[in-house]
């Protein structure tokens, strides 16, 4: 059986906007008909994350099927599970997700922060995303110091032989001088990636209606990445 279309949603950082990215998605793709499914492997700090995702997805995947790995303390990965002494492996990372993707033809991963973060010893997110062959959007914040945020996160990329998909900046409650080029710029120097800018949706998008204006913002960009993956 082949595998499922893989979606990777990294960030230039964490607390970006990377899951409120991937639930957008995912309930566009689910009510455009594809059998779509999200993953957060790695969740630290709290459980919000995933409780919006499943919320997206109601019965599919167990709580443990879709988060496997869960850390109450706010720390990276690694550090969280060294204090237990206990030791994550890649492959059994990657061997959750293989196990996902097969019950679905679409899966989005959402990533832990950013592309260097550590989740076990020896390995990090820009090393899983390579194992799971997947294609990668990259999410930050647009605002001061994104650009550079975002050129170190394409070159981390790029040096393992990975071409973002897509840049999603997310606008923020208060926009400062630089959102308002940082999409220009990006484009000027990156002429071969699509980066879109997403319009802010409020402190809690999933239950506050959107103005027309923005909902279609929001549907175009979602049917224009959906269409490439």
């Amino acid at each position: 059986m082949p595998r499922a279309k893989t979606l990777f949603v990294t960030g230039t950082d964490t607390g970006v906007g990377k899951t409120l990215f991937t639930a957008l998605l995912l309930r566009h793709l689910r009510e455009s008909g594809r059998r779509a499914l999200a993953m957060k492997p790695f969740c630290s700090g709290g459980l919000e994350d995933v409780k919006l995702l499943q919320s997206l997805q109601p019965g599919e995947l167990s709580d443990r099927e879709m988060n496997p790995y869960y850390f109450a303390e706010p720390v990276a990965p690694l550090i969280a599970r060294e204090a237990r002494r206990k030791r994550i492996r890649l492959s059994e990372v990657v061997a959750h997700i293989r196990a996902v993707q097969a019950r679905c033809d679409t899966l989005l991963v959402e990533g832990s922060g950013g592309l260097l973060v550590p989740l076990g010893r020896g390995f990090t997110v820009a090393d899983l995303i390579r194992r799971i062959d997947s294609e990668v959007v990259i999410v930050a914040r647009n605002q001061l110091g994104t650009i550079n945020h975002t050129l170190l996160t394409v070159n981390a990329l790029q040096a393992i032989d990975i071409k973002p998909l897509a840049i999603m900046l997310m606008a923020q409650a208060e926009p400062d001088l630089a959102a308002a080029n940082n999409q220009k710029v990006l484009a000027q120097l990156l002429k071969v990636i699509d980066i879109f800018c997403v319009p802010f949706l409020g402190s809690r998008p999933f239950a506050v209606p959107r103005s027309k204006k923005t909902a279609r913002a929001v549907k175009k960009i979602l049917v224009k990445l959906a269409n490439s993956i």
